[in-house]
């Protein structure tokens, strides 16, 4: 089973491009972020001629997550944190892995709680994210999503200018792999490309040149569970997908399980 987990900063500005990675890659799971739709308005028709069905939490204009899948899912569930409604984590069940998929606030651009409400409200999801986690250790769990933390060194294309930088404080990293910890999780595009290589999977619309300036964070993750990381056979950053017309300034990362 092949897992893509996408943040397409608008499921329907991105739809040349999921036709490109469905003709291509052939999926059998899709989570997206930043869908940028609400329900009722979501592309469901696009994906249902391709043969997806869709699990949808979205909200009009921002955020938003999805799931699509080639099986019917079972136990849709969508989850909230600290009381905002902001549609950033749905599961499915499918072939017995529970699939989340999870869009972590951005944080805004001021690492500091009491000058910027939106870091708070990160930091205030994290820590929820980390006690949902820890809950449901022992599942069969996979965690695809946007999570807006660069956790390591080799996943900023320069840890000591973005060190203080919102999505790699030393506060927001540790959270993150706090979760990670928590949880038993494996970081399965880490198990097969490990430091010392850097790794992205974003870049800035303002840097024309991505891929010769490089300036690249890898915000974007799937995670597995112990008892589903074993399950894990290959792991890949679809990096072609920012070279495309129209891209979203994130890639598809891609795992394959058994």
């Amino acid at each position: 089973m092949k897992v893509v987990s996408w943040n397409v900063n608008s499921v329907k500005a991105r739809k040349p491009l999921l036709s490109k990675l469905i003709e291509e890659i052939s999926p059998e799971v899709i989570c997206l972020q930043e869908t940028k739709s609400d329900n009722s308005s979501f592309p469901t028709e696009f994906f249902e001629k391709r043969n997806y069905k869709c699990s949808v939490n979205g909200i009009r204009s921002y955020n938003g997550v999805a799931v699509i899948s080639k099986q019917e899912p079972q136990n849709c569930f969508s989850h909230d944190y600290c009381g905002k409604n902001d549609a950033r984590h749905i599961e499915v069940q499918i072939e017995g892995y529970k699939i989340h998929s999870v869009y972590v606030p951005a944080g805004g651009d001021e690492p500091d709680s009491s000058k910027n409400k939106k870091f708070q409200h990160k930091l205030d999801f994290l820590d929820k994210l980390s006690d949902f986690v820890a809950e449901r250790k022992s599942e069969k769990m996979i965690i695809c999503g946007d999570l807006n933390v660069a956790p390591y060194e080799e996943d900023v294309w320069s840890h000591k200018q973005l060190r203080n930088v919102v999505s790699h404080t030393d506060i927001e990293r540790n959270k993150l792999l706090k979760i990670m910890k928590n949880g038993n999780m494996q970081d399965a595009i880490r198990k097969f490309i490990n430091p010392p290589h850097n790794i992205f999977t974003w870049w800035s619309y303002r840097s024309p040149n991505f891929k010769v300036n490089n300036r690249g964070r890898r915000l974007d993750h799937i995670w597995c569970s112990e008892l589903s990381s074993k399950d894990i056979k290959k792991a890949k950053i679809l990096d072609k997908f920012r070279s495309d017309e129209r891209p979203s300034d994130h890639v598809p990362i891609l795992i394959h399980i058994k």
